[in-house]
């Protein structure tokens, strides 16, 4: 077998329908100058099958939209996938994604093209954002062939950089929870989690706009500059 032949045999076996979605995927766009409250923000939340970057699978998503200020319950996803051959780590029993739902879940084709879909252009927000951009970013390669370019930028650090006066560092999501006493329902699930996100996400876009930072692009900068000076060396 030839080096080009050995690729395409690589790549995802996609019908001629998928193939279209695929291709009418929108472009990623960039972070704008436009109003913070303008922005459509997709806000997700994945379920996994562990936490080893390389082996472990996506197992569900879930993710809701904020827009105009405020969380659109119109535009919410949520999809578990199918996954015959995941071995499920004890913290899956968390998630309460048992086997059997799994087993029921859709196509990992069909559920990652209708997130892709649902996303759009629009950018990304995550609690501990690295882990899921990677995991997602790799699902997406896995299953579509499709690279993952979109903005995506990390609540877990938007939170901190928003609220200097918080006196808690490292922190979870339950922890911001707290601090800022939100009531939500029920947690340790990937739609649940996604509006806890989402409900955390527009504190912080007010504390933001409060601080002069109004715009997708402002917020974007500002959180670079502030992970460069938390990982400078202190001398």
């Amino acid at each position: 077998m030839s080096w080009f032949s050995w690729l395409r045999a690589k790549k995802p076996g996609l019908d001629a329908t998928q193939q279209q979605r695929l291709a009418q995927l929108p472009k990623p766009a960039v972070l704008g100058d436009g109003a913070l409250r303008s922005q459509r923000w997709v806000v997700v939340d994945l379920e996994t099958s562990g936490l080893n970057l390389n082996r472990d699978q996506v197992l569900s998503i879930g993710a809701v939209v904020i827009e105009d200020g405020a969380v659109d319950f119109s535009q919410m996803f949520e999809r578990t996938l199918l996954r015959a051959e995941s071995k499920l780590s004890p913290s899956v029993l968390i998630h309460g994604l048992g086997p059997s739902a799994i087993a029921a879940g859709s196509d990992p084709v069909e559920a990652l093209l209708d997130f892709m879909e649902f996303v759009g252009d629009s950018p990304l927000l995550a609690f501990h954002a690295p882990f899921d951009q990677h995991m997602l970013g790799r699902a997406l390669k896995d299953s579509l062939g499709y690279r993952l370019a979109h903005p995506f930028l990390d609540v877990a650090d938007i939170a901190p950089l928003v609220c200097p006066e918080a006196s808690i560092r490292e922190a979870g999501l339950d922890d911001w929870i707290d601090h800022f006493h939100l009531h939500v329902g029920e947690r340790h699930h990937a739609s649940a989690d996604a509006l806890a996100t989402a409900e955390l996400m527009l504190i912080l876009f007010s504390r933001a706009r409060q601080q002069h930072i109004d715009t997708p692009q402002a917020l974007q900068a500002r959180l670079s500059q502030w992970k460069r000076r938390k990982q400078a060396p202190s001398f």
